[in-house]
């Protein structure tokens, strides 16, 4: 039997077992209901719900302290001591890491297709209020950390559910949060096996393949594939063994390289098509609030923008926490206001930015996809660059091959602290860990296993249900670590002594 055979017998025995399964939880988790004459599904109620939530709760906190968190990520206040393993800028790039990848690329253009172009401006706006979500898991994340004796940090929902709602609750908090904890560490294992691993490996072989003349060029036969996923696994293996210290000195390195790379082809298609600017911008103003051939007309609209939002920048997720929680830092709420940073970066930076390039460029096969024409997104992006450069998708294969390799690694990270959460921190269990996952990056090159990539999507987003619950529970704390902080910066921007009388500062709130 040959490999290709071998591979295609196996995706054809997963998918025939597991299809029910997935099918069924699919439609429990992305429920939808009528609403204008669309469907919304309620998951992403949920989620833009917590985010006009919190930025209610913090006073938009998003745009009120922006200049902050730039400062933050600059280092300007940063402590000597401080426990943690990477310092502000490494956790940044290595959270951000996790959510910008193919869905900034083909994700965005299914949007703009479905929704019009004015769902532009609705993801926008959804991306704006995930990051006072971000904002408030992820300073529970710090807040609620565990530094072990080595040094090295765990950190997530699986630490913050259990630790904060004892801590409030008592006796009866810290039972449902040791469940919650458990349910929690699986959801994040499950995903980033089959999500954030397999997924990125096959898509990012199957952009290679294409460009390097199809199944039968010279990395389209299964050695190909094969070579092209060892390749994957010994990078991603080598750099896993190192920790979060060495996926931040990667992912440091690789987000700016992937998003310069990224934005500087958007740009020179924006330039070249510069007296069109003015007239794409309006387009995307009236789509947002009259578009035509939009099912549910503006709520249609507005519903693909937010969907296509809050499944890219993983706002509520839980996700992004157990990256920022190795941070350096003696005050929970600075990585919280630096982790208000990642939608603004994957949502209102990245996706607008191809989202804008399309409208401008509108290449045939965005209007084929309009008319209802069956037509992948990476296409229509990718044709979009090809009006101004043709030879473009070259390009888009070394972004999607970045995009890929940075994402698995950060997901690798959160997987191994999920696993260590379920089967603890022992040298053995990590080891064994690291390469059941390398393992798993040479298998996606070779398979597609898309039924359990579905389920892993539908057990991510109900992560979402848990932690969103446990956030507005812990709110009151995030408020207090907030006030900290703000007074420890009164301090260090007036030159006082940033060490002592921290308590004596700290303004009580009450909410």
């Amino acid at each position: 039997m040959s490999l290709d055979s071998f591979t295609q017998s196996v995706d054809d025995a997963v998918s025939g077992f597991f299809e029910p399964v997935a099918t069924w939880l699919g439609e429990i988790v992305f429920y939808s209901v009528p609403v204008g004459g669309t469907d919304l599904p309620l998951i992403v109620a949920w989620l833009v719900l917590a985010g006009l939530v919190f930025t209610g709760w913090f006073g938009f906190v998003q745009l009120r302290k922006f200049r902050l968190a730039v400062d933050v990520v600059r280092g300007r206040y940063d402590e000597k001591g401080s426990a943690g393993e990477v310092n502000h800028f490494q956790a940044l790039t290595a959270a951000v890491s996790g959510t910008v990848g193919l869905g900034n690329i083909a994700g965005v253009a299914v949007a703009v297709s479905i929704g019009g172009p004015g769902a532009t401006f609705w993801m926008i706006m959804c991306g704006l209020l995930g990051m006072a979500t971000k904002f408030v898991e992820v300073t529970l994340g710090v807040k609620y950390r565990e530094v072990h004796a080595d040094g090295t940090v765990s950190g997530g929902p699986m630490h913050y559910l259990p630790k904060g709602l004892a801590e409030r609750f008592g006796k009866n908090g810290k039972t449902l949060g040791k469940v919650l904890a458990v349910l929690a560490s699986f959801m994040v294992l499950f995903f980033g096996l089959f999500g954030g691993n397999l997924f990125q490996v096959n898509q990012s072989y199957a952009q290679l393949v294409s460009v390097t003349g199809g199944e039968n060029g010279l990395m389209g036969s299964s050695a190909g594939a094969l070579f092209f996923g060892m390749l994957i696994a010994t990078i991603v293996g080598i750099v896993l063994l190192g920790g979060i210290r060495s996926i931040a000195s990667v992912t440091s390195k690789l987000v700016p390289a992937m998003a310069g790379i990224y934005i500087a082809a958007c740009l020179v298609v924006i330039a070249v098509n510069a007296t069109a600017v003015p007239s794409a911008i309006a387009t995307i103003i009236e789509g947002a609030f009259n578009p035509e051939g939009v099912a549910g007309g503006v709520l249609g609209a507005l519903i693909i923008g937010f969907k296509r939002a809050a499944f890219s920048n993983e706002a509520g997720l839980g996700s992004a926490p157990i990256a920022h929680s190795a941070v350096k830092t003696k005050h929970p709420a600075s990585e919280g206001l630096v982790a208000l940073l990642e939608p603004f970066i994957d949502t209102v930076v990245i996706c607008t930015m191809t989202a804008l390039t399309i409208v401008i460029a509108s290449p045939a096969s965005w209007a084929e996809a309009r008319a209802g024409e069956s037509v992948g997104g990476v296409t229509i992006t990718s044709d979009a660059f090809g009006t101004v450069m043709p030879w473009f998708p070259y390009i888009l294969t070394i972004a999607v091959m970045l995009f890929a390799i940075s994402t698995v690694l950060t997901w690798g990270y959160y997987c191994m602290k999920a696993w260590t959460h379920l089967f603890g921190r022992s040298k053995g269990s990590e080891l064994t860990f690291k390469v059941f996952y390398t393992v798993f990056a040479v298998a996606g090159s070779l398979l597609t296993l898309q039924t359990l990539i579905d389920m892993a999507d539908a057990v991510l987003f109900m992560l979402a249900v848990i932690n969103i619950i446990g956030l507005y529970l812990l709110a009151p704390v995030v408020k207090r670590e907030l006030n900290s902080f703000l007074a420890f910066v009164r301090r260090r921007d007036d030159g006082r002594d940033t060490e002592a009388d921290t308590d004596q500062e700290l303004v009580k709130t009450t909410v």
